[in-house]
């Protein structure tokens, strides 16, 4: 089955829209970025997809063509009416109108392994995953549409690392699978995107119930960042710099060392070290 063409720009007219630079509203329209974007899934006539952010449906459709059904969250009431209009054709897909870090993915979906993606604004990124992930029914592969820089450093490797690579590291391993020009977009934003897949762990990095305090020591470690951890820490959980030293030295990590060089491995230490700490 082809698609015919989607005019996102008559689309909005005809219902009286504007896209919301608040919610990060820019809808991709390019036909060869929307294939990719479904081949980068891999999706088989089997899998059922989750779509964060339907927008006007130019995603949602080619998605419904892979899939065997696709669930549609779209948060924006205003754009339901002509969402509805453009996905009339099909038979498979669910639109839920909410906010997806409101919504129990279990009550969306209800077996573990489908497939998330999603067109987010950057700053839900690690909310949404850990939002996905801590759910009892958990996606196999999320594809998102970011900011290429956002792909970059959620793709960092030690050296380079921060608090949102590490959120979703110790989840899934990402890879940019590809980059989308800004003008693949309307309105066309003022950066380009990337495609990012992150195919997720069987299970956590960091073992569930330790991700609290993982997070807390993170959270601590990167929040001065131009300090040494010894003294990041301190400030982050309120302890002296020498028993924050103490600690770091019982998990083989050296005081003098900054956040964005630690491994997910060594957090793991110096978590273990912080439990038995604490």
């Amino acid at each position: 089955m082809s698609l015919p063409y989607l005019d996102i720009p008559s689309l909005l007219h005809q219902y009286g829209l504007h896209p919301d630079k608040s919610l990060g509203q820019n809808f991709l329209l390019d036909d060869s970025a929307l294939k990719q974007v479904v081949e980068t899934a891999g999706i088989s006539n089997q899998d059922t997809v989750l779509e964060i952010g339907a927008g006007l449906g130019s995603l949602t459709r080619h998605l419904a063509l892979a899939a065997q059904a696709v669930v549609a969250v779209e948060l924006d009431n205003r754009l339901l009416p002509a969402l509805r209009q453009v996905l009339t054709p099909f038979n498979n897909i669910n639109i839920v109108h909410g906010d997806i870090l409101a919504l129990d993915p279990a009550q969306l979906i209800h077996s573990p392994g489908y497939l998330v993606v999603a067109n987010i604004p950057y700053y839900i990124t690690s909310a949404l995953i850990r939002h996905l992930l801590e759910s009892p029914c958990t996606p196999s592969c999320l594809v998102l549409t970011v900011q290429k820089e956002v792909a970059q450093r959620i793709c960092a490797a030690p050296g380079d690392l921060s608090i949102l690579a590490l959120s979703v590291q110790v989840y899934g391993q990402p890879r940019i699978a590809a980059h989308i020009p800004a003008g693949a977009f309307y309105p066309p934003p003022k950066v380009d995107s990337a495609i990012l897949r992150v195919d997720i762990h069987p299970v956590p990095c960091i073992p569930s119930e330790m991700l609290k305090p993982f997070f807390r020591l993170t959270k601590a470690g990167f929040s001065q960042k131009r300090k040494t951890l010894r003294n990041a820490l301190a400030g982050g959980l309120a302890w002296s710099t020498t028993r924050t030293g103490e600690l770091l030295q019982s998990a083989g990590i050296d005081p003098f060392r900054r956040a964005e060089t630690v491994s997910i491995e060594e957090w793991h230490r110096l978590t273990l070290a912080f439990i038995a700490d604490s």
